[in-house]
């Protein structure tokens, strides 16, 4: 694209792009809404994106290729934070060579989600620069900011959105991209890269040391800016809260902070003393406002009703206004539900029918939790199915520990349920476990994704696979069995009877193609098939 053209895209698209435009040599991630879409596109560009088995994994590879020197780019939603939390702290203290951005889609209002968190909490307790951008065109730029930042100060750099700017359009012109990268090479560092006491405690002070050198630089860059305005309203605002508020008051005063983490504090003291009323709108905890607080600087935080849900005009109008009585109820939507021919719903049948106890997971299975089965009784995390059945085989009497069941998809198992079948293995409880993998040959839920049991990349091509039984069966497990839901619900249903209370490990694989993806996944298993060719 040209530095005049026009174009219409969403933030995730424009994070796509300005990686791509900036040469970054690596990217991955794994599915999850609102992110998603970044790395598909970038593949579509043609870019070097591909999806890993989990978070953790995606940002330990982004790392090892920014310590080669390359630009690498990791991307997932804000629970895949937490999965990837591990690497993400430490990268903190081993610095970079050459930049590495890691792209954290929040999901206020829980549109597709588990929970509500607010992950600009992680810039703080890793100590690393944080960028929210508020459209597309900051999306576009900030992703710039956030590789020259990253290469700047040999950091990672957050980059954080949030729902509306993931998937809303507005018009982006290219910028410059990023300066051409240098050519990767390896440079031994061991005193910066590992992380033994010795070494992580110099690296400690380092990071503070370059933390309060980019809040230095943050107070007269680009990525702190102020509007003037009325001196009766003063707004302090970042991210999509920014867009609302200047809708809302457009007169007002105005300081938009663009690089949240660390905070231009001076910039702000003196942006709060030239307001009469001075009010921080935010989305989410009201990070900005504590931390401001905090500095000594009087503001305005938005009352504790706002703190959930989505922001939008009508909500910034009433924080301005001081408005917090009780806001009417959203109209309700269609509730969400498994397809009507969907693979799994024999399965749910035969719970329901065996009363079965459900360790749920997350996935198109969680909607069997609804009516008419209510058939799951627990749904926390990634791969939790498995450890929270074990838990409640090890503690309920035997006739009920017998009962419990855990279920859980093919992308789900190879994301973080492996380690859960490992303590199967290893702590057994008496009454042994039943395991079933609900294997769909897609990550469904968040729009047909390939993963690493599918024997396709993100673009579709041939690579591995990982075969679920062969690996249950390499782990240890004897009882295995690999059941069509479809085809052998009477086979089935006869097999999970059986293997609820033989009091041994067992795993089920219920292979069937979803249903609603099954045309463009047989499609690509053709594409992915080399052709035979004649003797």
């Amino acid at each position: 694209m040209t530095t005049t053209e026009r174009i219409l895209i969403s933030g995730n698209e424009a994070v796509a792009m300005a990686a791509f435009e900036s040469g970054v040599a690596f990217a991955s991630g794994y599915p999850g809404t609102p992110s998603t879409e970044i790395l598909e596109h970038l593949s579509a560009l043609g870019g070097p994106a591909r999806w890993a088995p989990n978070e953790k994994v995606a940002l330990e590879v982004a790392l090892g290729a920014a310590f080669g020197g390359g630009r690498a780019l990791a991307a997932m939603k804000h629970v895949g934070l937490n999965v990837a939390a591990d690497p993400l702290f430490s990268a903190a203290y081993t610095s970079v060579n050459g930049a590495l951005v890691v792209v954290s889609a929040d999901d206020p209002g829980m549109a597709s989600s588990q929970n509500e968190q607010d992950n600009r909490r992680y810039a703080v307790a890793a100590g690393l620069p944080m960028l929210e951008p508020s459209d597309s065109q900051e999306a576009y730029d900030f992703t710039v900011a956030a590789i020259e930042l990253s290469e700047r100060w040999r950091l990672p750099v957050l980059l954080r959105m949030t729902t509306r700017v993931c998937h809303s359009k507005t018009v982006v012109r290219a910028r410059r991209p990023a300066a051409p990268p240098a050519p990767a090479r390896f440079e031994r560092d061991v005193r910066g890269r590992v992380m033994l006491p010795a070494y992580g405690r110099p690296a400690h002070r380092r990071l503070r040391e370059k933390l309060a050198r980019i809040a230095e630089w943050n107070e007269t860059g680009p990525l702190t800016r102020r509007i003037s305005g009325d001196r009766e309203l003063g707004i302090i605002a970042s991210g999509v809260a920014f867009m609302h508020a200047r809708e809302v008051a457009p007169s007002a005063s105005m300081l938009k902070l663009g690089l949240t983490y660390p905070l231009p504090m001076g910039a702000i003291a003196n942006f709060a003393a030239t307001a009469e009323r001075c009010v921080v709108i935010e989305e989410g905890d009201p990070f900005l406002a504590e931390a401001i607080r905090a500095a000594g600087i009087t503001v305005e935080a938005k009352p504790e009703p706002f703190r959930f849900g989505e922001l939008n005009v009508g909500r910034v109008r009433r924080i301005l206004a001081g408005d917090d009585s009780p806001e009417p109820e959203p109209p309700r939507g269609k509730p969400p539900a498994l397809c009507a021919a969907c693979q799994y719903l024999p399965v749910f049948e035969i719970f329901r029918k065996l009363n079965c106890i459900v360790s749920g997971d997350i996935g198109c299975s969680t909607l069997g939790a609804l009516p008419p089965y209510e058939a799951v009784d627990s749904c926390v995390c990634m791969g939790a199915s498995i450890g929270i059945g074990l838990g409640l085989r090890h503690v309920l009497p035997a006739a009920e520990a017998r009962r419990v069941v855990s279920v859980i998809g093919d992308s789900t198992f190879l994301h973080s349920g492996m380690t859960g079948l490992v303590e199967m293995i290893y702590n057994p409880p008496p009454t042994g476990h039943l395991l079933i993998i609900l294997d769909n040959s897609t990550t469904a839920m968040t729009g047909f994704q390939e993963h690493a049991g599918s024997g396709r990349a993100l673009d579709h091509q041939p690579t591995g696979k990982v075969v679920l039984e062969d690996l249950a069966r390499a782990f240890g497990i004897e009882d295995v069995h690999v059941i069509d839901p479809v085809a052998e619900s009477g086979e089935l249903a006869r097999t999970i009877s059986e293997c609820l209370g033989n009091g041994r490990i067992n795993v089920i694989v219920a292979r069937h193609t979803c249903v609603l993806g099954a045309r463009q996944i047989e499609g690509w298993a053709r594409a992915a098939t080399p052709a035979e060719t004649a003797p």
